[in-house]
Order: C-alpha cells, then sequence, then structure tokens
C-alpha cells in the first residue's frame, strides 16, 4: 500500500527547482511547489491507480504537485460535497484548479450541482472552479444535452463582470468551449458574447473579445466547413 510519504518522495525525486521561475511567470502559485512536470504526475498517478485514502492525504500536505496527483487517483464517487468544498476552498493556483477539475470534479456526482453554487461565490480559485467545470463538461461530456449549455450561459454572463484575470479567463474559456460543440452552440455562444460585448466593464468586453475572436475567426469559419 503505497502511503503519502512515499509519493512525496517520489515528486521530489523529479523536482525541477528551475522550472519555478517559468511556472510563477505564468501566473502559477509556486509556495508549496516543487517543480515537477504534469507528464511525470501522470506517470506516479499511472503507477499508483485509484486510491481514494491516499487522495485524501495527499490533498492535506498543501503542495501543488501532491494535490494534483490526488486529483489523478481519487475516486469521483466517493467525493462528498464536504470533500469538494474542502479542495476548492485549498486551491490556490489557477493551474491546480483546472487539473482537478479535469481530472476529477467535472466526473463526480455533485458536479452539475456545484456550478451554481461556486459561480455566485466570491473567492477567485472557488469562482474560477465553477466556469472551469463548464469549459471541462462542454470539452468532454458529449452526451449532455444542449439545453444544458444554453443554461450555463446565464451564469457566464453574470460572472463577466468579474474583472480578475484567473476569474475571466475562466469565463471566456467556458463561453467558447460551449460554442465548439456544435452549430446551434456556437450560434448561442456568439449570441450571448454580443450581450456581453454590451455590458461596458473592462473585464466584459475583453471576455467578449477574446471568445468571438476564436468562435468567428478563420479556424473556426474552416472548421464549418469541414
Amino acid at each position: 500500500m503505497t502511503s503519502s510519504t512515499q509519493v512525496l518522495a517520489q515528486l521530489k525525486s523529479k523536482a525541477r527547482h528551475e522550472n519555478l521561475e517559468g511556472m510563477a511567470r505564468f501566473g502559477m502559485a509556486v509556495e508549496k511547489r516543487l517543480g515537477v512536470s504534469v507528464p511525470e504526475m501522470r506517470k506516479i498517478a499511472k503507477e499508483i491507480g485509484r486510491d481514494h485514502p491516499l487522495a485524501l492525504n495527499l490533498w492535506k500536505t498543501g503542495i501543488a504537485e501532491a494535490r494534483i496527483v490526488a486529483s489523478m487517483i481519487a475516486v469521483p464517487e466517493e467525493m462528498s460535497s464536504k470533500d469538494l468544498e474542502t479542495w476548492v476552498l485549498g486551491i490556490d493556483s489557477w493551474d491546480v484548479c483546472d487539473q482537478v477539475c479535469m481530472n476529477l470534479f467535472e466526473k463526480t456526482p455533485l458536479a452539475r450541482q456545484k456550478i451554481p453554487e461556486w459561480s455566485a461565490r466570491e473567492k477567485e480559485f472557488v469562482k474560477r472552479a465553477a466556469f472551469a467545470l463548464i469549459a471541462c463538461l462542454a470539452w468532454h461530456d458529449k452526451a449532455a444535452p444542449d439545453a444544458e449549455f444554453r443554461g450555463y450561459l446565464r451564469l457566464i454572463k453574470r460572472g463577466a463582470g468579474d474583472d480578475r484575470n484567473f476569474v475571466k479567463k475562466a469565463v471566456s474559456w467556458a463561453l467558447r468551449n460551449i460554442g465548439k460543440r456544435n452549430a446551434s452552440l456556437k450560434n448561442s455562444a456568439i449570441g450571448a458574447a454580443r450581450e456581453i460585448q454590451q455590458m461596458g466593464s473592462k473585464a466584459a468586453r475583453w471576455i467578449a473579445a477574446d471568445a468571438l475572436r476564436e468562435l468567428e475567426g478563420a479556424k473556426a469559419r474552416k472548421r464549418s466547413l469541414k
């Protein structure tokens, strides 16, 4: 049975402290971070397999890479509402937020319940997690109905006034991914972006421009012709 101490030793053996400067330039929090690459973390997680108790213990270490590995080995169905709240409140870096949402949160039975709850919160990475979850579901859940994502457009418009960098980028990510699901949702997403554009705030204008550039740009037109 693998222990959190053993996993931390593995992570430390893969640590590249020279990577921390570059990570900081990309806006990642480097306190309690070792400098391990995501591919190396994935290798470690693959060797471990699913181990929920170990995941909970790794999260408690507070080390970024240990938390990302935790998200890779946790059992989605065993994440309680309390666990989700504990984890999301502990996030302090955008990359940890996105990895946890992508690897774990979106697969939990409570994901869709947490999206509206977290989107209404003020804490920066809690709010980012809500929109990152929308982006991940739009990307990965091919069976979800269009109506679900049209419903999320209301949350996106409400969140578009938040000028914090890590929130507005996640709002744009969610909007763009909804628009890339199919032609019908693309039209809905473009319509939402046009509404956001008229809101007047600097953040809203940035989100609208970022989404429209991808949804109406040359690459988007080329995709629609295929």
